[in-house]
């Protein structure tokens, strides 16, 4: 992948961005369990940072997707999974099938405000019965004239209690699990619609995620995004957008925790001598670090790919199968230089130690990457 000057001033617009709005707060955010997305995301939206791959016709910048990986790396130096999770669930989960397949009509109501920063959107897929197995899902439209009558529920669902709507996945008919499904738009003001309790979560507290519930939620049929059924097929196209934001602004926090541990056993003395002196721990960081740009790399050629017009979901997959197992292998190698500190609340590692064991759960489950993975080298039916 090559970046030129407008990669390179835009990574820096959005590093000074996660430094200044972000990092400063993610404390007393985790503390309130919950951000100020519709602050937050208005202040992105002033500074065009929403829209990077959008649509110009509604506020976007057009450009393409190495540019939106730029922003998600950059974003990290925010150091907080939780709000850039968040915004990654407003930039490349909940807007992607909007923007490419939603009709003029639905992205002016809907996508505009979200690349302004005056809407806050969430994905609604996950069920109880279904998460990684989105074949399963239950919630289910039934056909009313010119509307669909939504009864269902969803789990897991990211910026839930401070979304203004959530695109939906499905059933909108009886047919296979591949063909029944439709993403559609359900705003969150509807009668029937209700969120629930915020989720205590390990990790990620930042962010606040609920179950959705939806209660005979009647929508017209133009909340509908592109055409009937076709819905399995753009989620699949969404998850490999979000799979590589979630690896690619994993980056910066993985090079912190690096940085930080070799800062801190510098300073630690242990039998008489620097910690970071003793040569097994210099070994293993550097270890580490080599692991960590070996992803960047991946990464960087699944987006290339990507922007080729080829298809990534062989490499995004196992970027994001890799990203899951390194941020717990680095968070956990890292806080044993610690000591003590290291089993403590306030310890800045602890809390990607924690935060970081999403990764191989949301977006798809290692399981699933590894089943993906295990196709394309046809070892299995596709």
């Amino acid at each position: 992948m090559k970046f030129n000057d407008e990669h390179k001033a835009l990574f820096d617009t959005v590093k000074n961005f996660a430094i200044n709005e972000i990092k400063p707060f993610a404390d007393e955010w985790e503390k309130n369990e919950k951000f100020p997305a519709h602050e937050l995301f208005k202040k992105m939206g002033d500074l065009d940072l929403l829209g990077i791959t959008k649509n110009q016709k509604n506020g976007g910048m057009g450009l393409d997707y190495s540019y939106g990986m730029v922003f998600a790396e950059a974003l990290g130096h925010g150091l907080d999974s939780g709000v850039i999770i968040s915004t990654g669930v407003q930039t490349d989960m909940a807007t992607p099938a909007l923007d490419r397949y939603g009709s003029k009509e639905l992205k002016d109501e809907y996508l505009t405000p979200a690349i302004s920063g005056d809407y806050v959107t969430s994905i609604a897929v996950s069920e109880h019965t279904g998460g990684s197995d989105v074949a399963s899902l239950k919630t289910f439209a039934r056909k009313d004239g010119d509307d669909y009558i939504v009864n269902g529920q969803k789990m897991w669902i990211t910026n839930a209690t401070q979304a203004d709507y959530f695109c939906t996945l499905l059933n909108t008919s009886n047919d296979e699990p591949h063909k029944n499904k439709s993403l559609v738009i359900i705003p969150s003001n509807l009668p029937g619609v209700e969120v629930g309790e915020k989720i205590d979560k390990l990790g990620l507290r930042t962010s606040d995620t609920a179950p959705v519930y939806f209660d005979n939620v009647r929508i017209p049929k133009r909340y509908r995004i592109g055409e009937e059924g076709a819905g399995f097929t753009m989620q699949m196209q969404q998850f490999q957008e979000e799979r590589i934001f979630l690896s690619v602004s994993s980056l910066i926090i993985l090079d912190d925790c690096i940085e930080q541990t070799i800062n801190f056993c510098k300073e630690r003395i242990a039998f008489g001598k620097r910690v970071i002196d003793n040569q097994a721990i210099q070994f293993r960081l550097a270890e580490l670090q080599t692991e960590i740009e070996a992803l960047r790399s991946l990464i960087y050629r699944a987006c290339e790919d990507f922007v080729n017009g080829q298809d990534m979901t062989y490499l995004a997959s196992m970027a994001k199968l890799k990203c899951g197992k390194l941020i717990r292998e680095v968070s956990d190698a890292c806080l044993q230089y610690w000591g003590g500190m290291g089993f403590t609340w306030e310890n800045p590692l602890s809390k990607v130690y924690r935060d970081g064991r999403l990764m191989s759960i949301g977006g798809g489950t290692d399981e699933i990457m590894l089943s993906i993975i295990c196709k394309h080298l046809e070892m299995t039916k596709k």
